[in-house]
C-alpha cells in the first residue's frame, strides 16, 4: 500500500509545481519571450545580475516580456512608453505586491507601505506620509539636525585628511545617512561621531537588502516556501529582529518621556505617536514596521549608495568633480558649510545625481508589482496574478530615450525638464505612479546635501595612483543596486589655497 501513496502522492506534487507552467502555455496573446525549460522556466537566465540579464533578453525579445520563474508568471518593462502604459494608464490594475518570502520573514510586514497592496489602509498611511511627515515644511523643520551630521561627517574625513588615510567613501555615507536619517525620526545619532558602530547596521541593512533582491525558490514554487531552501527566512529573519530591538529601545524611552511630560520634539516619531494616539492604533504591529522597513532601511541604504555611485562616477571624472567643486566654491564659498537652502543655486551638482540615478538606479528593478486582473496592455494579454517587473536600470540606459546612454554626461540635465519625481518615464529611479517612492522629498536632499558637503572642503584622488580609467565599476545585485567594490578615496586640502 505504501508504495501507490507515495506513487500519487509524487504525481500530484509534480503536477502541482507543473501545471501553471503548463497552463501559461495554453494561454494566448502573451507579450513575447524566451522559451523556458520544463518546471523552472527562465529561472537560470536571470544570473547573479538580474537587471543586466533582463536587460539583455529585452534586447532580443522586445520592452515587454514573458518569462516564466518557477510556477510564477512574470512580465518585465524595459521602456519608457511601456513603463508609462504599466505605471500610469494601467497604475490602478498593478498596483498590488508581489511580497517575496524574505519581506514576509519580518515582524509585521502588513504595515509597512512598500510592499502591502494599493488598499484603503495603505492608501490611508500613504497619504499621511504625504501630507504629515515629507512636506516641505516638516523637512525644513527638522534641517538643521541635518545639517550638524554632515558637518560631523565633513569633520570626520578631515581627521582622516590630516592622518593621511584613505576614506571609504560608501562606508562614512552609510553612517551619515542613518544619523540624517535617525535625526529626523528620532532625533539622536544611531553612530557614534567616529562613525565605529555603523558597521553593525549596514550588516543588517545589507542583509535585508541583498536576501529580498536575489532570486529564492520559495518565491517561485510557493509549494516548497515551508522548506525555506536557499535559507534566506533563516538569514534574514534575526536582522529584522535586531533592528526592532533597537527602534524599540529609543521609542519606549520617548513614550516614558512624553508620559512624564517632556516637550515634544517635533520630529518623526513624535507625528507617529500623536498619529496612533488620535486613532488608537497599535504602534508595535502598525507604525514601527512602517519607520524600520520604509524609513530606515529603504532610506539609508539608497541614499548612501546614491551618493557612493556619485562619487564613483566623478572620480572617473576628474573634471566633472573639478566643475561640481568650482560651482559649489563660486555660489558658497568656503567661510560656511553647505546647508539645504544652498541645493537650488548648485545646478550642476543636481544634474550629477541625477546622471548618477540614471545609470545606477538605487532599485534596479522596481518592486514587483501583481496584475489583479487580466489586462490588455499595447495589444498583449498580461494575466491576473502574474508579476510585473520594471527594469529601471535598462530604461535608464535606453538608447531610444538618452544620447550616449552608456556615458556619464551631468550635461543632459542642464536646461533639461527631464525629473525624477515620476512623469518623465525614461527616468524612474523612485518609481512612478501611486507606488512611487514616499520618501523621495528627504531623500533627494540628503544625497545633494552629503555630497555637497564632501567636495567642498576637499579635493579627491584614487588611492594608490590608480588612473579613473581602472576604477572598479562592477555592481552586486539586490534589492538595492550597490557597488561591489566599496569606493576607496584620499581627500586633501593642499589644492584648497589654489581654488579658493
Amino acid at each position: 500500500m505504501e508504495l501507490p501513496i507515495l506513487l500519487i502522492f509524487s504525481l500530484s506534487f509534480f503536477w502541482f509545481i507543473i501545471k501553471p507552467y503548463v497552463q501559461s502555455k495554453s494561454r494566448k496573446n502573451l507579450p513575447p519571450g524566451p522559451t523556458g525549460l520544463p518546471i523552472i522556466g527562465s529561472l537560470l537566465k536571470l544570473g547573479s545580475k538580474p537587471n543586466q540579464s533582463l536587460t539583455k533578453l529585452a534586447k532580443i525579445h522586445g520592452p515587454l516580456m514573458t518569462l516564466k520563474l518557477g510556477s510564477l508568471t512574470t512580465i518585465v518593462v524595459s521602456s519608457a512608453d511601456v513603463a508609462k502604459e504599466i505605471l500610469h494608464k494601467h497604475d490602478e490594475t498593478f498596483s498590488a505586491r508581489i511580497v517575496p518570502v524574505a519581506v514576509a520573514a519580518q515582524p509585521n510586514p502588513e504595515g509597512t507601505i512598500a510592499w502591502v497592496n494599493g488598499d484603503h489602509t495603505w492608501k490611508k498611511k500613504r497619504r499621511f506620509l504625504s501630507t504629515q511627515m515629507f512636506t516641505n515644511q516638516r523637512l525644513d523643520s527638522l534641517q538643521e539636525l541635518r545639517h550638524q551630521k554632515a558637518e560631523q561627517l565633513v569633520n570626520h574625513i578631515r581627521k582622516q585628511c590630516e592622518d593621511g588615510v584613505a576614506v571609504d567613501i560608501g562606508r562614512v555615507a552609510f553612517a551619515t545617512t542613518l544619523n540624517l536619517i535617525s535625526n529626523t525620526i528620532f532625533s539622536i545619532d544611531m553612530v557614534d561621531p567616529e562613525f565605529k558602530t555603523a558597521h553593525e547596521f549596514k550588516e543588517l541593512v545589507w542583509t535585508i537588502m541583498e536576501d529580498a533582491g536575489v532570486p529564492n525558490l520559495s518565491d517561485y514554487f510557493p509549494v516548497l516556501k515551508w522548506l525555506d531552501l536557499q535559507g534566506v527566512r533563516r538569514r534574514i529573519r534575526p536582522a529584522y529582529l535586531r533592528l526592532h530591538e533597537i527602534f524599540d529601545e529609543a521609542i519606549e524611552k520617548r513614550v516614558e518621556g512624553r508620559a512624564a511630560g517632556m516637550k515634544k520634539k517635533g520630529d518623526f516619531l513624535d507625528v507617529l505617536l500623536d498619529q496612533c494616539e488620535d486613532d488608537g492604533s497599535g504602534f508595535g504591529t502598525t507604525i514601527k514596521p512602517l519607520m524600520v522597513q520604509d524609513l530606515f532601511i529603504a532610506g539609508s541604504d539608497t541614499s548612501a549608495i546614491t551618493t557612493e555611485w556619485a562619487m564613483a562616477e566623478l572620480l572617473r571624472s576628474p573634471q566633472e568633480l573639478k566643475k561640481v567643486r568650482q560651482e559649489i566654491i563660486q555660489q558658497i564659498g568656503t567661510e560656511r558649510p553647505v546647508q539645504e537652502s544652498d541645493i537650488d543655486k548648485l545646478p550642476y551638482l543636481q544634474a550629477v545625481v541625477k546622471e548618477a540615478m540614471r545609470l545606477h538606479p538605487a532599485v534596479s528593478l522596481l518592486l514587483p508589482h501583481k496584475a489583479q486582473n487580466d489586462i490588455e496592455v499595447l495589444g498583449y494579454t498580461v494575466p491576473k496574478d502574474s508579476q510585473v517587473f520594471v527594469n529601471a536600470w535598462a530604461i535608464g540606459r535606453d538608447p531610444k530615450s538618452w544620447v550616449r546612454p552608456l556615458e556619464f554626461l551631468p550635461e543632459r540635465f542642464i536646461e533639461s525638464s527631464v525629473d525624477y519625481k515620476g512623469r518623465d518615464f525614461e527616468f524612474i529611479p523612485f518609481g512612478a505612479g501611486r507606488r512611487i517612492c514616499p520618501g523621495l522629498p528627504l531623500a533627494i536632499r540628503m544625497v545633494n546635501l552629503i555630497l555637497a558637503s564632501i567636495i567642498q572642503p576637499f579635493s579627491w584622488k584614487l588611492p594608490d595612483g590608480m588612473v579613473p580609467e581602472k576604477l572598479d565599476m562592477e555592481e552586486q545585485f539586490g534589492v538595492s543596486l550597490r557597488k561591489a567594490t566599496p569606493l576607496v578615496a584620499i581627500p586633501s586640502m593642499e589644492e584648497n589655497k589654489v581654488i579658493f
